[in-house]
């Protein structure tokens, strides 16, 4: 019997041609997309007409590894020290930067009075697991100990992953949680890319969709993994959705489409926090494919993914006088 894929809403079907998307993420086709999209949008661009400050850091590992660039964006009429949006553009691990729809999180910066501070991580498959995730972890050591002096509040750092920044910042949350006394007090995994199997019912289901598919699913997770890809030998941190524990993790907001291939590992995420006896609020978008909202940001179903992580954030990030 055929499996059927759930509709596509018809605004968004009518905006975008799925088929026109489909890449095969060659390492050629990398390099082409990164070229074009290098530096965009200028920094000038990121501060509004002065409603931002925008700074460039370095952070550096205290063993030794490797450099991590930092951008700090801050709200100009903000004071204090801010809580902080740590974002992790998307890409699949394997392209971006760290200006990519990085104007998203400026929105909900500007609402909740908040510092993002996003990282230039090191992509595959020139640098494959755990670079990116090293990278990630950097950072975040690295701006709680100079807080100070960034301006920020230590205590108020909430996780923001899109995509395959989903798979770094669920992956980041994991190994803080085992392995430092660092605690986010939050993590936004939007449409997260969590598992390297791609053998879900709505991988298969959703295998011949334009887009991210399952085949260029696959493609990116062997870039990042090589050929551990779909074997035993994945650790969780690198694809989370082999964690066999979800136990102390901070509340989680994750979103997905219905017709998209990241739909039923999605779900099952939620479902293992809430069974670990966690904090997950989860939206399942009907008729929404991978990335709709930031291709079609005027449909109405976008317009209620932006309200819905917004609304999320302003419950779960602490706000002090």
């Amino acid at each position: 019997m055929p499996v059927t894929p759930p509709p596509i809403d018809p605004e968004l079907a009518a905006a975008v041609d799925l088929d026109a998307l489909r890449i095969t993420l060659t390492h050629e086709v990398i390099e082409n997309i990164r070229a074009a999209s290098a530096l965009t949008p200028s920094l000038d661009e990121l501060r509004r007409d002065g409603a931002f400050t925008v700074q460039e850091h370095v952070a550096r590992p205290a063993d030794g590894g490797t450099d991590v660039p930092l951008l700090l964006c801050r709200p100009a009429a903000a004071a204090g020290r801010l809580p902080v949006l740590y974002y992790l553009h998307g890409g699949g691990m394997v392209m971006g930067h760290a200006r990519q729809n990085l104007d998203h999180v400026l929105r909900w910066a500007r609402e909740l009075r908040a510092a993002v501070v996003s990282v230039e991580y090191r992509l595959a498959p020139e640098h494959p697991y755990p670079g990116a995730l090293d990278d990630c972890r950097t950072g975040i050591t690295w701006i709680t100990a100079h807080a100070e002096e960034l301006g920020i509040d230590p205590e108020r750092v909430l996780v923001v992953g899109f995509s395959g920044g989903g798979a770094l910042a669920a992956g980041l949350v994991l190994r803080l949680r085992d392995q430092t006394e660092l605690r986010p007090v939050g993590q936004m995994l939007v449409c997260p890319m969590l598992d390297d199997r791609s053998d879900t019912f709505s991988a298969v289901q959703l295998a011949e969709l334009g887009g991210w598919n399952r085949a260029t699913n696959e493609a990116a997770w062997t870039h990042v993994l090589g050929e551990r890809r779909g074997t035993p030998d994945v650790p969780p941190y690198a694809a989370p959705a082999r964690a066999e524990d979800l136990s102390g993790l901070p509340p989680t907001y994750l979103e997905a489409g219905s017709a998209e291939t990241f739909r039923d590992e999605v779900v099952a995420y939620a479902s293992g926090i809430w069974a670990a006896g966690g904090d997950a609020e989860l939206h399942v978008f009907p008729g929404g494919f991978h990335g709709f909202d930031f291709l079609v940001p005027a449909a109405a179903l976008s317009r209620d993914a932006r309200d819905a992580r917004l609304k999320w954030l302003r419950r779960t990030l602490p706000v002090r006088s």
